[in-house]
């Protein structure tokens, strides 16, 4: 990202606020496509605590689950200035208290009075508590700092041969 530290500021990590999604930038993200440096993105790419989406990668998130993703467009170009395709970052917002505790294979912490989280761990095994994810295809877990989705939506990106993007079972964590 060519104007990182103007969107960032000092930290130069690009954090969400508290309720996801994104603080008002000054000016629009500016991401170079330069292959010397390595390859370009793919359709699904961690940066810093987003996703670097491609515009394929948008039209499917937008299809699949418009209401739990937000975006903002990234003007993309190549070093010597001609436009390179348009990528987006992405941040999937809605946060969901689904995990049901009772069934799953986990292990809870309270760091301090009042805050939970899960620790997982390659015995852990998730179930949800389908009330609760109700139609959401794609969301964040509340107690831990994970991206869920459906088969739906696993199925879709297979079809769309989108890349970049892996999938791990949650009842075999």
């Amino acid at each position: 990202m060519e104007n990182l530290v103007a969107l960032a500021g000092e930290r130069k990590v690009l954090i969400p606020p508290r309720e996801r999604g994104f603080v008002a930038f000054s000016e629009p993200p500016r991401l170079i496509i330069d292959e010397s440096l390595g390859r370009a993105p793919t359709d699904w790419e961690l940066f810093h605590d987003y996703r670097l989406v491609s515009e394929r990668m948008k039209i499917l998130l937008e299809k699949l689950d418009l209401e739990g993703i937000r975006f903002i467009r990234c003007e993309t170009r190549y070093p010597d200035g001609r436009a390179a395709p348009t990528y987006w970052l992405c941040d999937v917002v809605r946060v969901l208290d689904a995990v049901d505790e009772a069934n799953s294979v986990l292990e809870i912490e309270y760091p301090t009075p009042g805050r939970k989280v899960y620790n997982l761990n390659r015995t852990s095994t998730l179930l949800f508590k389908e009330d609760v994810v109700g139609a959401a295809h794609i969301f964040r877990l509340l107690f831990y700092p994970m991206i869920v989705c459906d088969q739906v939506f696993k199925d879709a990106c297979k079809e769309a041969g989108i890349r970049g993007i892996g999938f791990t079972d949650a009842t075999r964590y």
